[in-house]
């Protein structure tokens, strides 16, 4: 159980200029990126039981964050190399 939140910047430490970049300018990423973040502060409200769930609901969230970021992942690699 993490009691910090697994924001885009600490996954992607040295990505921070292009995130910010396809937040902006790509909108299909600033939905992903919105999701993403939506997803992540449930499962941190989940896991400090600020708002309880079921251990089910628990894991479908992470799936979905994994999900998510490894969408995110494949378009800031392929950014890097635009």
């Amino acid at each position: 159980m993490s009691h910090t939140p697994h924001e885009l910047a600490d996954a992607f430490p040295g990505d921070a200029a292009a995130i910010h970049r396809l937040k902006e300018g790509d909108a299909h990423f600033a939905a992903l990126a919105e999701r993403y973040h939506v997803v992540n502060r449930a499962i941190h409200r989940a896991e400090s039981e600020v708002e309880p769930v079921s251990d089910e609901h628990a894991e479908e969230l992470k799936r979905q964050r994994l999900a998510l970021l490894d969408e995110i992942a494949a378009i800031i690699a392929a950014e890097r190399t635009a």
